[in-house]
């Protein structure tokens, strides 16, 4: 399989699309008097729905068409499965990696940013640990679109969508405590915008491994397409609705989630 430059260029240009996103939320942050919570939780069960279908009705398909010509129809399918959960194995390692007090993903609010803003040590450190945790998860992520960029745009643009409305909120986490620890709005905004480059990286990390050791073949194809469904899916379950629902009600949380399903469900289908 070979792509024009065009095509990586395209791909590239969606992956750091949704990396900076980061910098959207320590914008909103900045400029908003307070959290529109229950937006934010219809937004982020959207992203989940979107990402949740995508992942186990096209993408985890692809994969499987892919490695079925190179092995079969039997082989082939466990090839999938065992990609789809190692996929889920190395987000999930990642994770763990992160130590829980330091968790990216604790929920901040733009009223945070009101009050003192003593100059803080403690909160610089968990600051910079946020951007440190949000650039590793974001390192996945990155390849995760890219690749299903290459493969077709079509359904890499909702998937981009989506993961740029997850980055928003960690922008806030990055921002919240780096501005409490340093009353500097720049500082805030530099490291939150940082952590979201970790995706473009992860994204041409990828490309260069797969191009320059592996080529694109119809079983890395497979193999990476299925790991890209299992990463999503993880992130979906273990970020994006918990965050969802601890921004605001569970059932606007669910209500986003079938809406994004719904939506991508009908996008697919216009381009049948």
């Amino acid at each position: 399989m070979e792509f024009e430059f065009n095509s990586v260029a395209i791909a590239f240009g969606m992956t750091l699309f949704a990396g900076l996103a980061t910098g959207i939320g320590s914008t909103i942050a900045f400029f908003a008097k307070r959290t529109n919570t229950k937006f934010l939780a219809l937004s982020l069960g959207f992203s989940a729905g979107v990402m949740i279908y995508v992942s186990l009705v096209e993408i985890f398909q692809k994969a499987k068409d892919a490695l079925i010509l190179d092995h079969g129809e039997v082989t082939g399918a466990w090839y999938t499965v065992i990609s789809f959960f190692g996929g889920i194995l190395f987000i999930a390692i990642i994770d763990k990696m992160i130590p829980s007090f330091e968790n990216p993903h604790e929920v901040k609010k733009i009223e945070d940013l009101e009050g003192e803003k003593p100059v803080d040590k403690k909160l610089m450190r968990m600051g910079m640990f946020s951007a440190l945790a949000i650039g590793i998860h974001n390192f996945p992520e990155g390849l995760a679109t890219f690749a299903a960029a290459l493969a077709d745009p079509t359904i890499a643009i909702p998937i981009a969508v989506a993961i740029a409305i997850h980055n928003i909120p960690e922008g806030i986490a990055v921002s919240v405590p780096i501005y409490y620890a340093t009353g500097s709005r720049k500082k805030a905004f530099f490291y939150s915008f940082l952590s979201g480059l970790a995706e473009p990286v992860g994204a041409l990390i990828g490309f260069v491994l797969i191009y320059s050791f592996l080529g694109l073949n119809n079983t890395v194809f497979g193999v990476l397409f299925g790991g890209v469904a299992g990463i999503m899916v993880f992130i979906s379950l273990d970020e994006l609705l918990p965050t969802a629902e601890e921004y605001g009600e569970h059932h606007i949380a669910v209500y986003g989630l079938i809406a994004g399903m719904a939506v991508m469900a009908l996008s697919l289908l216009l381009f049948l």
